[in-house]
């Protein structure tokens, strides 16, 4: 295949096609579910009607005409290259990130590909003795995040599709509050959005773990839990009472010097999770809570959010 002409019709980098030519090889895809099969699926992945109309719409069929060559190869090497990392726990990107305004099949390319792997993480988890109720929860991110991405304009897919490749990897579970990452020595630790994060709901999470990766993957040693997150930045308690849920998760943590990762910006990453958008002024921002007036205010007085992490013993 000629890779600068692929590269051309997709839209991309010719070097993004090129590192899913690399990294998917000759190694084997896997098949998507029948589309007849496809509805029930993604209402136990928690996919919103309005979203699951969409993919069912852009489904890759055989002949359809929304699918160019360039879209199905990049569709079949997506999911070979995830594939061939399963068991992996590392940011894995499963692809350049496509026009997406050119219609449903570009818009949800990598969601067929996360669905094209659900059979494959499954089994992974039954290998590894994980019970249903935990896989299925945890593969509901997907829904989630389609909706976090609709209520964004379109402005978070780039980023939810990497980390949606932890899930049908088998590199993160959800139990109870969080998400828990495996690592090479330290658990690291993920706050959906799912409701308030009293430091009893985080408790009973952690104890779940300590409990769940011992059993489920013996010859692994964690030794911490950590977290990278705005949410660790003692900024925050300027702001919010010391009886809040997010300083009581902070008071777990013993903070790391402070290091922005590179390519990433606090500002961007609170603006993300608190108001999920990346474009609304400041002036027009919702203050109706406090952490949204916390981060409003902080911004508007020329001031800059941290990424921090921290980590405590298990």
């Amino acid at each position: 295949m000629d890779l600068a002409d692929t590269a051309a019709r997709l839209g991309v980098p010719v070097e993004d096609v090129d590192r899913v030519h690399r990294l998917a090889g000759d190694r084997p895809s896997a098949p998507l579910p029948a589309r007849a099969d496809a509805p029930a699926i993604l209402d136990r992945l928690a996919v919103r009607p309005d979203d699951a109309a969409e993919i069912l719409a852009g489904w890759p069929e055989p002949g359809s005409p929304l699918w160019t060559p360039e879209l199905r190869w990049l569709l079949d090497r997506s999911i070979a290259l995830v594939r061939a990392d399963l068991g992996g726990h590392g940011w894995l990107p499963p692809g350049p990130a496509l026009p997406r305004e050119r219609g449903p099949a570009w818009r949800h390319l990598y969601v067929y590909a996360y669905l094209a792997l659900v059979d494959v993480v499954t089994a992974y988890h039954r290998d590894h003795g994980i019970a249903d109720a935990v896989s299925w929860v945890t593969l509901a991110d997907l829904g989630r995040n389609l909706a976090i991405d609709r209520r964004m304009h379109r402005e978070g897919w780039p980023v939810m599709q990497s980390w949606l490749t932890l899930h049908v990897r088998g590199g993160i579970y959800e139990l109870g509050r969080l998400q828990h990452q495996r690592g090479d020595t330290a658990i690291h630790l993920h706050v959906p959005e799912s409701g308030p994060m009293s430091p009893e709901a985080v408790e009973a999470s952690l104890d779940e773990a300590r409990a769940f990766f011992p059993r489920h993957f013996p010859d692994e040693r964690h030794t911490a839990f950590s977290c990278g997150s705005w949410l660790l930045d003692p900024q925050l308690r300027e702001y919010l009472p010391a009886d809040s849920n997010i300083v009581r998760f902070q008071r777990r943590f013993a903070l790391e010097p402070h290091e922005e990762p590179e390519g990433l910006d606090a500002d961007v990453e609170v603006l993300r999770f608190v108001f999920r958008t990346l474009t609304t002024p400041l002036d027009r921002l919702p203050r109706r809570t406090l952490l949204q007036r916390a981060v409003v205010d902080h911004l508007r007085a020329g001031r800059h959010w941290q990424w921090r992490r921290g980590t405590f013993p298990v």
